[in-house]
C-alpha cells in the first residue's frame, strides 16, 4: 500500500480495474490530497474523453477535477512546468508513449498518478496499462460489484454489439461482472 509522503517523490503509481469500480474516484481523492498539502498539481485526460466534461476529471459519483484535455501523451511533457504531482485519468486511451512520459516525469522526481481499465471488453490487457503497471512502484487494483451476482467484478461487459476496441458510454453500454459471468457470457455467445 501507498503512503503518501513528500519523502517519497518520483514514483508512479497506478490505479486500475474495470469500469464502475471507482478508479477515477481514488485518483480524485489522491489529487485532492496533493492539493490540500500544497503541493503543485496538474491533471491530465485524453481529449476524446467527453462523457461528463471536456475540461474536467469526472467519477461516475460525479466527484470532479479541473484536468487539462490532451490530443497525445507527448503533450504532457510539454504542459508539466513547475509540478509536484502529476494525474492522468484513462490512460488506456493513449499512445504507448505515455509509458515514456511517466518514466520521465517519475526520473525528474515528479509524482505520478494514472487511473486506467486493465483490460478490454473481451478481457484482454488495454494499450499501455500492462506496462503502466510494469513499470510501476505502486499499483492499486479496484473492483466493482458484480450487477448479475453480487461477486467482485473485474470485467467491463459491453451490451451492444459493437467490435471497437473503443466505444465511450457509461451503464447504458457497459455493465461490471464477475469472471464467472464473464467466462458464462463468452461461452454463450462463442467468444
Amino acid at each position: 500500500m501507498f503512503i503518501e509522503s513528500a519523502k517519497n517523490p518520483g514514483v508512479i503509481e497506478v490505479i486500475c480495474g474495470s469500469m464502475f469500480s471507482g478508479k477515477t474516484e481514488e485518483l480524485i481523492r489522491r489529487l485532492k490530497r496533493a492539493k490540500f498539502a500544497n503541493l503543485n498539481v496538474e491533471i491530465f485526460k485524453p481529449k476524446i474523453d467527453t462523457r461528463y466534461s471536456d475540461e474536467e476529471v469526472v467519477s461516475h459519483d460525479s466527484n470532479a477535477i479541473m484536468s487539462t484535455p490532451v490530443d497525445s501523451s507527448g503533450n504532457i511533457l510539454l504542459l508539466t512546468g513547475n509540478v509536484d504531482v502529476v494525474g492522468i485519468d484513462e490512460a488506456q486511451f493513449f499512445d504507448m508513449g505515455i509509458v515514456e512520459v511517466c518514466q520521465q516525469l517519475a526520473a525528474q522526481g515528479i509524482r505520478v498518478i494514472v487511473a486506467g481499465l486493465d483490460t478490454d471488453y473481451l478481457g484482454k490487457p488495454f494499450g499501455p496499462m500492462p506496462a503502466l503497471m510494469a513499470v510501476a512502484e505502486y499499483v492499486t487494483k479496484v473492483h466493482a460489484i458484480c450487477v448479475r451476482c453480487g461477486d467482485i467484478a473485474n470485467h467491463s461487459h459491453r451490451l451492444t454489439n459493437s467490435n471497437k476496441l473503443v466505444e465511450l458510454g457509461e451503464k447504458d453500454i457497459y455493465e461490471p461482472i464477475c469472471r464467472h459471468c464473464f467466462n458464462k457470457l463468452k461461452k454463450e455467445n462463442n467468444i
